[in-house]
């Protein structure tokens, strides 16, 4: 057990750590390893694996998930800002690469094999484009006479473009979500927050004329019969329908031994058709609770960095939350997205573990962190 007379640097971090964030990620982590057990096995069978291959996979996956979540929770924000930028150039350039060398999956080149291993660069990209944003802005308030904003918008440009070119609209949206969010914290006038919400819109109205699946996709959730595949759609819907409040119990259910994709994106169905909405609330509260409490903390900041890097992250993290479980819903057309620390996914889970790494070094205590280390040098007096 770590002791407060005792310095170490894990008794810095237990003390300084937000532990209740972090019980609610590893309650994330728990619930996904549930619904994994309820929802891989059928399709593990129809792809003539053995039953529990995905859910020793997830298994495996959280052993590197939880290393990444811990050391990265451990670093000042200085290295943060230094080791999100390596990660996004590297990030990038696999983007990049992406497209010529990634295998086409549904119409789209979003994966790489790296030494065997398949990777979803754009995964990684994510948490450490919100960092480097969140830094550019703070620097902005600091500094005006810096072109901080300038580069940010380069930035979101380019990583607008090459996330297109695979095409990946999902993505695209949620980072130009999170960047329009920093911006209007940045102190930036509302007609420039409109003028791009507005070149934003015009985009996606460009890509329902000019990608045949975004168009199929935003056609069947407008009109269910407008004879497209809306398949997966309906069966999502009716796993809710079935489940009501409490389910039908641990194994149960029926729709995922026909859903293609319901240890991924429609995990929350499955959940809701064996445990019921209830534990859907439960997870809902999960996500709101991390998301809310960050917030709280971060606009109690002074430091203008922590402030919106924060709040970059969990807006980052609860935005993607909210996708899926609308595209569960059918409140928002299919965009291939997971949820956070309950899909299958190795990208999506040590991609999220880094980015909530980072938000729980960010909202550490850092008065008593620097308490601690002025102890050490005999700089500090008895506490309050």
């Amino acid at each position: 057990m770590a002791s407060r007379t005792v310095r170490t640097p894990f008794g810095d971090w237990w003390w300084t750590v937000d532990r209740a964030i972090l019980a609610a990620i590893f309650g994330l982590m728990l619930g996904g390893i549930i619904l994994s057990l309820a929802a891989s096995p059928p399709v593990a069978a129809r792809l003539g694996l053995d039953p529990f291959h995905f859910v020793n996979r997830h298994i495996v996956f959280l052993l590197p998930t939880l290393v990444v979540l811990l050391v990265t929770s451990f670093l000042p924000p200085r290295y943060l800002r230094r080791v999100a930028l390596v990660v996004f150039l590297v990030s990038l350039f696999l983007v990049a690469m992406t497209p010529f060398f990634g295998a086409e999956i549904k119409g789209a080149r979003r994966w790489l094999v790296i030494a065997g291993i398949n990777i979803q660069p754009s995964e990684f990209l994510k948490p450490a484009f919100v960092v480097l944003i969140a830094w550019l802005f703070a620097e902005s308030t600091r500094r005006p006479e810096m072109p901080a904003n300038t580069v940010a918008l380069t930035l979101l440009l380019t990583v607008a473009a090459l996330l297109v070119l695979q095409p990946d609209f999902g993505q695209t949206m949620l980072i130009a979500l999170v960047w329009g969010a920093l911006f209007f914290m940045a102190g930036m006038r509302l007609i420039w927050v409109g003028g791009l919400a507005g070149v934003a819109g015009l985009g996606l109205v460009g890509a329902y004329f000019t990608v045949p699946h975004v168009t199929q996709r935003i056609q069947r959730f407008m009109d269910r019969g407008s004879g497209g595949d809306s398949f997966n759609i309906d069966l999502a819907l009716e796993s809710f329908a079935r489940g009501g409040w409490f389910g039908r119990g641990p194994g149960e259910g029926t729709v995922k031994r026909l859903l293609p994709e319901s240890h991924t994106d429609f995990v929350f169905a499955v959940g809701a058709e064996e445990f019921g909405i209830v534990l859907c609330l439960a997870l809902l509260a999960l996500f709101a609770f991390i998301v809310i409490r960050t917030l709280r903390y971060a606009m109690a900041s002074e430091e203008p960095f922590i402030r919106f890097a924060a709040s970059g992250l969990a807006i980052l993290f609860g935005l993607q939350s909210a996708i899926n479980m609308a595209v569960n819903l059918h409140l928002m057309p299919a965009k291939g997205m997971t949820l956070p620390f309950v899909s299958y996914g190795g990208s999506s889970m040590i991609s999220l573990a880094y980015g909530m790494g980072m938000l729980l070094a960010l909202t550490r205590d850092r008065p008593q962190a620097e308490y601690l280390a002025k102890r050490d040098l005999g700089l500090a007096g008895s506490p309050a």
